[in-house]
């Protein structure tokens, strides 16, 4: 596979908030970016709160942008915030550098990012590795 299909993010996607339903989750929002940073899909569930397409956003901007998963991102935030500061003053506060935000594999091609926002930042993250896995790909969250 060499694309990020519509179909495949439709599978992401439902089956992430299919996930949110399991595990009685905050309402979400997912965002689905294809390699070039793109939309290529995103859907809110009744009752976000405000802010959290952009950040859902943001968490799968930042994961592209960066070459790594969020969880990495947050890691790396802690570790070097100057760093993790300026490229966010590059990217003109694009990057949401929490857990939430998931590289979308292929074997090791990339083929976009997810980032789901709603919930506590490690249940946004089981969303997005949910949704990934059950289109039959690899989730890398960092």
């Amino acid at each position: 596979m060499a694309d990020l299909t519509l179909n495949i993010a439709r599978k992401i996607l439902d089956a992430a908030f299919a996930k949110a339903g399991e595990l009685k989750l905050k309402p979400l929002v997912v965002t689905i970016l294809d390699t070039r940073g793109v939309l290529k899909l995103a859907a809110s569930q009744e009752g976000t709160s405000l802010m959290r397409a952009e950040i859902a956003h943001g968490k799968a901007y930042g994961p592209l942008a960066m070459g790594m998963g969020s969880r990495a991102l947050f890691q790396r935030a802690q570790e070097q915030a100057f760093f993790i500061d300026a490229v966010n003053t590059i990217a003109k506060g694009a990057l949401v550098p929490v857990p939430g935000g998931v590289l979308i594999m292929d074997g090791t091609m990339l083929l976009g990012a997810v980032g789901v926002s709603g919930d506590t930042s490690d249940n946004d993250e089981a969303c997005a590795v949910a949704g990934i896995q059950a289109a039959g790909l690899k989730a890398n969250a960092g």
